[in-house]
């Protein structure tokens, strides 16, 4: 009796059966869809209804005021605003993918609302040549729509997310076209929308950069469609003929005479098989084969397209038609022997204790498997519980009999089931159907949830799916700090944190972010003080003003990015003094900012060293500078800046004299500020800029060089020169120059205190062996002279000095030296077994 009573409800369209199951009665009142523009979003989405101001209607106990109103799937207001907006007429409205309602007016404004009917910035422009124009009519798809203009002219936006309104191209039409329909971007070729107009007795196809003509003769067409995968077309002529046809319009699917021309209200897809045509008070589903089926209506409707049928929306009721699956029907039709009716049968049987129970499941033991499958799969397809715990037991019962079955997939329906009633509850009103859910996935609906603040709900889904809860209890979060502005900020706090720790490395930062953007800034900094990743709470630390915790925090987390974010924020916005004084008390982050003015910020890095008190720090940075100032191009051949250059040294000077540690640094920039001044004055003496920031031996080499001995010997004096370097420093450069009889009186003035080897050095380095024989005999050490004269490739004479030496080793060396000669050679073993020495 039970599978009468519910195949009693299906309509037979050829050989496949529909149901229209009520799945609410609307909770709404004083409501009609006559007098009202309505939007429905696809997937059990909120229902939006504003009074049509295209309509005149009788006022009853109303305000003169349009209001906005939103609804769930069960008439349950969501929230409502009043209607303020100027632009015209309320020419279009529909919702989105992600849910928002999008409201076009006449001057191609877009407004905006999210499901708690809030304006969301900014509104949308369709551009100047539509507002002058005025919109006449929308058509809209998941995420995008095109509107048409007084002109004839149609306007697009592919994509809300990104809305850039585009112009297509002039389809040149002198009259408004009969109708329009839209192919989504994700069906056609090019990746960009295509819209279908009805003119005369063809469709022109129009794109952003052309315009096609399409089935020349199948018109004219009165109302068309596209159906959800892009690849057919419903169309009704104005014959009254109803025609399906592939979207390039290569062929005509079935044809579909109607018993009326006038062109229907409304015409959607009921899924992929069945095409809905309402007028006034009767709905007519036309299939591909057999008569069509008809419901009468004594009220207005609205249908709702979606993936597996259509909600059909009237005054008083939520319908949902829809081909009945293939396991209901297995199960359910009137005289099935299936395998599953059999089992669905054996438990009634067992539950009155009937032996016929026994009976049933032996006829169909081989194909148990399969009617356990199907008891299953008709329970998800079922809005009613008790008709889904009905059919769980017979799987159930199925179960116990079979091995060679997958329970798992038991468990994951009783799972989505439970999901699917707790959402379709009136309260909630979103009546999903299984394939929707699956469609549409268990985030998305949670997303939804939470929008519409059934936090509870989608904790407890997330919680029970295993899913993470932390978007959950944030948005909970946030909208409980928007909505309690009354509660103190300790009181919210603690019931923030009593839901906020459910949840394992939650974001407190960003919860505290929100409670800084709704001017609960107290609250904010007691919220952050919980977020355990220094890279989340520093940043919000700064932007709600707390710095000097902002800096504690990120020093603590030795993260020296965060530091340097903090010590840039705070530079911008404290005065210098008060900043020194934070990062002083702090040793790391103090050693980051000099180490970071040290190469770009030093007059900022003098007034922290002074303020410190630190002044060498000042001190050898003044000697940093003297050298940068050096490095300039302009710094050269007599140039002014040197005087400033030795006004810093100078200044660093006084500075390192200042403290009893520094003294040889205040001797040496003395010195050095007293060599720069020299040199300056030789390069404007000389005109030539070779002698700043060299050596004071180099200074003076150079001057010997020059021949100015005066100046050599003034810096000499100056600078205390000892008389050996000056000997060293005088032979060298006389002997670059060549300047032989200088080198020669030079060394006749006094005994040199560097003795006579420089001197032979010099010329043999000159290759001036003459010049080098006059110093050789005045070498004392025999060794010295032998080798010098080695040197210079004497042999008999080199020979002669190291026989007074009678060092075995240096005759050693010097044979090697004249390896090549054989008769030196010969002379140095000749001495040495002479001599008697190894």
């Amino acid at each position: 009796m039970a599978n009468v009573s519910v195949a009693a409800e299906w309509q037979l369209l050829y050989n496949r059966y529909y149901r229209k199951p009520e799945i609410y009665p609307m909770q709404w009142k004083h409501i009609d869809l006559n007098r009202n523009k309505v939007a429905a979003a696809p997937f059990g989405g909120p229902i939006a209804v504003i009074r049509d101001d295209s309509k005149i209607v009788q006022l009853y106990a109303e305000s003169a005021l349009r209001k906005l109103r939103i609804f769930n799937s069960a008439g349950v207001q969501i929230s409502e605003t009043v209607w303020k907006h100027p632009g015209g007429r309320l020419v279009g409205m529909a919702w989105t993918d992600d849910q928002t309602l999008i409201c076009v007016v006449q001057d191609g404004t877009v407004f905006r609302y999210n499901v708690h009917a809030e304006l969301q910035e900014p509104n949308i422009s369709m551009g100047k040549e539509c507002f002058e124009q005025n919109v006449v009519e929308c058509v809209f798809w998941g995420n995008g729509m095109v509107c048409i203009t007084e002109a004839n002219q149609l306007f697009c936006i592919s994509d809300f997310k990104n809305p850039n309104p585009c112009k297509l191209a002039d389809p040149n039409l002198d009259e408004y076209p009969l109708c329009v329909a839209v192919i989504e971007p994700q069906y056609t070729m090019s990746g960009n929308v295509e819209v279908l107009l009805g003119v005369n007795d063809h469709v022109l196809l129009v794109e952003e950069d052309g315009v096609q003509q399409l089935g020349v003769g199948v018109g004219p067409l009165q109302k068309m469609v596209v159906s959800r995968n892009g690849k057919l077309l419903a169309s009704f002529t104005h014959d009254g003929r109803l025609l399906v046809i592939s979207t390039d319009f290569s062929k005509i699917i079935f044809e579909y005479s109607c018993e009326s021309a006038l062109p229907p209200d409304q015409l959607a897809w009921c899924g992929m098989d069945s095409v809905l045509l309402y007028w006034d008070d009767m709905l007519l589903m036309v299939g591909p084969y057999g008569d069509p089926v008809r419901y009468l209506y004594d009220e207005p409707i609205i249908l709702i397209p979606e993936c597996d049928g259509v909600r059909i929306l009237s005054n008083t009721s939520m319908e949902f038609l829809q081909r009945v699956p293939d396991s209901t029907v297995s199960i359910f039709k009137i005289g099935s022997t299936l395998p599953a009716a059999l089992l669905y049968d054996a438990l009634e049987h067992f539950d009155r204790r009937s032996a016929k129970a026994d009976e049933n499941l032996r006829l169909i033991r081989a194909s148990l498997p399969e009617a356990v499958e199907a008891c299953i799969d008709a329970a998800g397809h079922e809005f009613d519980v008790s008709r889904q715990r009905t059919l769980l037991r017979a799987a159930s019962y199925g179960q116990a009999f079979c091995s060679h079955v997958q329970r798992d997939r038991f468990q994951e329906m009783c799972k989505t089931l439970r999901v699917l009633n707790a959402v379709r509850n009136t309260g909630i009103g979103i009546p999903l159907s299984i394939q929707q859910y699956k469609l549409l996935t268990a985030p998305v609906l949670i997303g939804r949830l939470i929008n519409v603040h059934q936090h509870l709900v989608a904790l407890m889904i997330s919680e029970y799916l295993g899913m993470n809860q932390e978007v959950v209890i944030m948005h909970w979060a946030c909208s409980k700090i928007t909505a309690s502005l009354a509660i103190p900020d300790a009181t919210l706090l603690e019931i923030l944190l009593d839901k906020l720790r459910l949840c394992k490395g939650i974001s407190f930062a960003a919860v505290a972010a929100h409670a800084d953007k709704n001017a609960r800034r107290k609250l904010a900094a007691m919220l952050v003080e919980h977020e355990s990743r220094s890279s989340k709470q520093v940043p919000l630390l700064l932007s709600i003003g707390e710095e000097d915790t902002a800096l504690t925090k990120a020093t603590e987390s030795g993260d020296t990015d965060l530091i340097y974010l903090v010590l840039f924020h705070i530079w911008q916005k404290r005065p210098a003094l008060e900043y020194f004084g934070m990062i002083q008390a702090r040793p790391l982050a103090r050693d980051l900012f000099i180490s970071y003015a040290r190469c770009y910020k030093h007059e900022f890095l003098k007034d922290f060293f002074l303020s410190t008190g630190q002044l060498q720090d000042v001190a050898f940075l003044l000697w940093k500078e003297s050298w940068e100032l050096g490095k300039n191009p302009m710094a050269s051949k007599g140039s002014p800046l040197h005087g400033p250059r030795i006004k810093i040294i100078e200044k660093a000077q006084s500075l390192f004299s200042e403290t009893k540690e520094h003294t040889f640094e205040s001797k040496a920039a003395e010195e050095h500020a007293k060599l720069i001044r020299i040199q300056h004055e030789l390069e404007v003496t000389t005109k030539q800029a070779i002698f700043v920031d060299s050596s004071i031996s180099d200074t003076i080499r150079t001057c010997i060089v020059l021949g100015n001995h005066r100046a050599a010997m003034k810096v000499k004096t100056e600078f205390k020169v000892s008389e050996k370097r000056w000997y060293w420093l005088k032979v060298f450069a006389l002997a670059t120059i060549r300047d032989w009889d200088a080198l020669e009186k030079f060394s006749k003035e006094k005994r040199p205190p560097i003795g006579y080897r420089p001197f032979v050095e010099a010329c043999i380095d000159a290759d001036e062996k003459g010049e080098a024989l006059k110093y050789i005999p005045k070498l004392t050490d025999p060794r010295e002279r032998a080798e010098s004269y080695a040197r210079i490739g004497m042999a008999k004479e080199a020979a002669d000095a190291a026989s007074q030496a009678k060092d075995g080793e240096l005759l050693g060396r010097l044979k090697l030296t004249f390896a090549q000669n054989a008769a030196a050679s010969s002379i140095f073993d000749t001495l040495r077994d002479r001599l008697g020495v190894a």
